[in-house]
């Protein structure tokens, strides 16, 4: 019950600190949390190859890069693909599906028609050179069987495969033929405990569950094989390692979690022990591995993927982890980077023991018997007549038996991660090491998120920097599996639906050097005149590429700015349009070659993510205004603007069309629920003038803010934490919740009250007093008169009506839409002559109360007119598709 309150407070936690830190301007002392530079949509993918097929659940997958096949796992079906274009119709299959009547057997046994009583392959790897060998679940029987590889066909009837495979699709499961040797970890049975096993040829070993349980609810992810015994002096053996996460058995003072992730590793050559742990393990020994920011006490102790980087030696070898928070209900994850050297330092210190056959695990301090318990044969053991592990002492293996635990924590390099994401949940990697222009050697990590999205990253001085992320599916799914072929230069994903082949790198993305650089990717380099791969290039001493800086190599290249020219009236509202392709540059504006400066109230100027307002233009504003992009403390110019602003420019007929885009804008009202039947208040003027919204009031309003939601979070828990209390004592006292029940014998009434009260609350966006005639031509938008709001085009944001009460009158309704004209005209003109072409994104400006549609060119026009309302529709539902998670800024209050 303690653990259970600890878990809940720190979560609330938190919630309140991610909360606290997008409140902007405040953010965390170390900002941790990498932005990708690119996004690139579905639509916007090149080079993008599918396969799919009538099955489903494509989630393993084997690459012979020798013979350019790529080996698909599914639900019921393998396929064999082309590993250069999987889309090619030369793909083979073969169907292996349960049979009618072993389904009915999974369903007699309580499990899901949908998803469980199927045949779904989980192991598909080579045997020898001739055939693969495969296992599926089989609904809830597993059986195995090999595959011809040469006609892909199955090459016996299916065998046992119980003790190989688990029975589930969900399963944690990981295994490895070496040399023709099948090792597998996993929970094999119905009810069974997690096992580590070698499953053929004989011996058969596994791990052990008396006295001491080797596994507790074990779920593994990952297992690779190092070859120590290559150039090893002392003889050593392969061992095998295995990742997995499990119920916790230490109890320390310095964490208390209920899981923790872990490493364990077996010797290859173990044959158990000839009395002591007979078909058991006599080399296995785990440890903890460490991934955590333990300034801010966040622990992420389950482990989802591993990734095995083989290096030069088998010294070398590095293991990529990708790590999650224990509460299920926090979106997080965290890459730390663990060598070989700090995992076999870990298995050489002390032990941990179990001293009261309870769950207290401490450390060991007594005698440690010869030879050391859990290493493998060496030459030193040979010279003393101990060539196999049958051979070992029965001191020793006891010891084993009761010690298969180790003390000391594997810590990630650097001690910190290498990325942490707040709103990801990353589910599998792969890595791919590149040597770029400057001799130094990248690792460049790709890693899909259970949303369909892969992230491409590389790591610089112990830190990932996101160079894109790209949409896989038009559907948010899973990647089930993830695999790189530097042969065919490809990244392999594999998902519910089907699997996606895409290039390493898209260099030819970036169109311009600066560009080129900035992404700091180590397969792309500037030759001059376009960004290409580096791979492809043959004569590479002309290149530009700064992976290290991302900003040197481009201050000699040629840069052409587009120059666009504007010519509006004194008074009127000009938007200059400057969309940033890097979600890591900032915008820069200069007017004549000085930079502006302060967008408030009263500088007539608005700033945002989609370009520069100037509100009521002036003639003193006319001139070059030129949009910088800053990223890497360098400034390049997107786009110019020649504005004069003139005085004899006569308004537009209200019926000829002008060429001239029109700016919408409307000023959002706060939203207010009226109970009784009045009318509700008329909207806020547009540009409200007032001393409350100043930059220093604004900011004291943020921090007040920031301060109540604080107080707010430390009142909930200590209301958690009485309520916790109050449970655990609530057979002692006489306070009862059924009683608080009992006081209301109409509940559903009230529930129903409750929730027409809450509809009530829900806010409409209605347009007020927009008309268009048969002529298609558009009346609205007036200007503020006098203090009323006369006829206009404008967006009011009203509250729904209310349901509260049957006897109170409900206000109302809101002026009827106009009607939608029956042969739209070609343009639809407001009373200003401006075209009312209307935008495609909805964004908010820095600074202001204001949500700005972007405008189109000056030379682009309208093919159609539609009334306000259907446009505005129609763009909010096409942007509730595609909209990305918003970057936080001073409007978002």
């Amino acid at each position: 019950m303690q653990g259970a309150r600890s878990s809940a407070v720190r979560l609330l936690l938190l919630s309140c600190c991610v909360c606290a830190a997008a409140g902007y301007p405040f953010r965390t002392p170390l900002d941790l949390d990498v932005t990708p530079r690119v996004t690139v949509l579905n639509s916007g993918l090149q080079g993008c190859r599918r396969f799919q097929s009538s099955a489903a659940s494509y989630s393993t997958m084997l690459l012979e890069a020798d013979s350019e096949r790529l080996f698909v796992g599914a639900r019921g079906a393998v396929f064999a693909l082309n590993a250069s274009d999987i889309s090619a119709s030369s793909a083979l299959t073969i169907e292996w599906e349960a049979s009618p009547e072993q389904k009915r057997q999974c369903l007699l046994k309580g499990k899901d028609n949908k998803t469980e009583c199927f045949n779904h392959i989980r192991f598909l790897q080579r045997f020898n050179s001739t055939h693969l060998y495969m296992c599926g679940t089989h609904a809830f029987r597993p059986l195995c069987a090999y595959i011809n590889e040469e006609k892909f066909v199955m090459s016996s009837q299916p065998e046992e495969g119980r003790d190989k495979c688990p029975y589930g699709p969900m399963t944690g499961f990981t295994a490895l033929i070496i040399d023709q040797q099948m090792y597998t970890a996993s929970q094999y049975e119905f009810r069974s405990f997690p096992d580590i096993r070698r499953n053929s040829p004989s011996p058969t070993l596994k791990t052990e569950d008396a006295p001491t349980r080797w596994l507790n609810e074990a779920n593994f992810v990952g297992s690779a094989l190092v070859r120590e015994s290559l150039g090893s002096s002392t003889g050593d053996d392969d061992k095998i390692y295995y990742f997995f996460t499990e119920k916790s058995q230490e109890q320390t003072t310095t964490y208390s979690h209920s899981r923790v992730a872990r490493v364990a590793r077996i010797c290859k050559g173990d044959r158990g022990g000839r009395l002591t742990l007979q078909k058991r393990w006599t080399s296995f020994l785990k440890a903890r591995l460490t991934c955590s920011l333990p300034e801010y006490d966040f622990h992420f102790n389950m482990l989802r993927s591993v990734f095995v980087m083989p290096g030069l030696t088998p010294q070398d070898t590095l293991f990529y982890g990708i790590f999650g928070l224990e509460w299920k209900n926090v979106k997080a994850s965290a890459v730390c980077r663990f060598s070989l050297s700090e995992v076999q330092e870990a298995f050489q210190g002390p032990y941990m023991e179990n001293q009261d056959s309870g769950s207290k695990w401490k450390e060991y301090t007594g005698k440690i018997p010869d030879p050391r318990p859990g290493t493998c044969i060496t030459d030193a053991l040979r010279a003393r007549g101990i060539n196999v592990s049958t051979s070992l002492p029965d001191d020793v293996l006891n010891f084993v038996r009761r010690h298969p635990l180790m003390s000391r924590q594997v810590q990630p390099s650097d001690r910190r991660p290498l990325l942490f994401r707040r709103t990801t949940d990353y589910t599998h990697m792969a890595v791919d090491m590149i040597q770029g222009l400057d001799g130094r050697t990248y690792h460049v990590l790709y890693m899909g998120t259970d949303e369909g999205w892969l992230h491409k990253a590389v790591e610089i001085e112990g830190q990932l920097h996101i160079i894109e992320e790209l949409q896989l599916f038009e559907k948010p799914q899973p990647v089930n599996s993830l695999l790189l072929s530097a042969k065919q230069m490809s990244v392999y994903v594999g998902s519910p639906s089907g699997v996606v082949q895409l290039p390493l790198s898209s260099c030819h993305r970036y169109t311009s050097c600066y560009d080129c650089v900035f992404a700091r990717d180590p397969h792309c380099a500037w030759n001059g005149t376009q960004c290409v791969d580096v791979m492809a290039q043959a004569n590479r001493s002309t290149l530009i590429q700064d992976i290290q800086q991302g900003s040197r190599g481009c201050e000699n290249t040629q840069h052409d700015v587009v120059v666009r020219s504007r010519s509006v009236r004194v008074g009127d509202d000009v938007l200059l349009q400057c969309e940033l392709s890097s979600n890591l540059a900032t915008p820069l504006w200069t007017l004549d070659g000085s930079e502006l400066q302060g967008y408030g109230l009263n500088s007539g100027f608005r700033t945002g993510t989609d370009g520069l307002l100037i509100i009521e233009a002036r003639q003193d504003q006319s001139g070059l205004y030129t949009c910088f992009a800053v990223e890497n403390s360098i400034n390049v110019a997107i786009v110019s603007f020649n504005v004069t602003i003139r005085l004899d420019l006569p308004p537009p007929s209200p019926v000829e069309p002008t060429k001239e885009p029109y700016r919408f804008y409307a000023t959002l009202l706060a939203p207010t629920v009226h109970a009784s039947s009045e009318r509700p208040p008329p909207p806020a003027p547009l540009l409200p003038h007032s001393e409350l919204l100043s930059p220093r009031n604004m900011e004291a309003i943020y921090l007040s803010l920031i301060t109540i939601f604080g107080g707010l979070c430390v009142v909930l828990t200590v209301v958690l934490v009485y309520v916790g209390f109050c449970l655990r004592v609530g057979n002692r006292g006489k306070y009862s919740l059924r009683a608080a029940a009992s006081a209301y014998p109409n509940s559903k009434r009230h529930h129903r009250n409750r929730k027409q009260h809450r509809n009530s609350s829900q806010m409409e966006l209605k347009t007020i007093s927009s008309h268009c005639n048969g002529n298609g031509i558009c009346n609205g938008f007036s200007k503020q008169h006098n203090g009323n709001i006369q006829d206009g085009g404008f967006l009011q944001i009203v509250p729904g009506e209310a349901h509260s009460s049957p006897n109170k009158e409900s206000p109302p309704p809101a002026p009827p839409l106009p009607p939608t004209p029956q042969h739209p005209s070609p343009e639809c003109d407001f009373p200003s002559g401006l075209s009312a072409t209307l935008p495609s994104v909805l964004r908010r400006m820095n600074g202001n109360s204001y949500v700005l549609l972007r405008q189109s060119e000056s030379e682009s026009t309208s093919p159609l007119c539609y009334s306000f309302s259907e446009e505005l529709n129609r763009i909010l539902e096409k942007r509730k598709h595609t909209q990305l998670l918003p970057r936080p800024d001073e409007s978002s209050v």
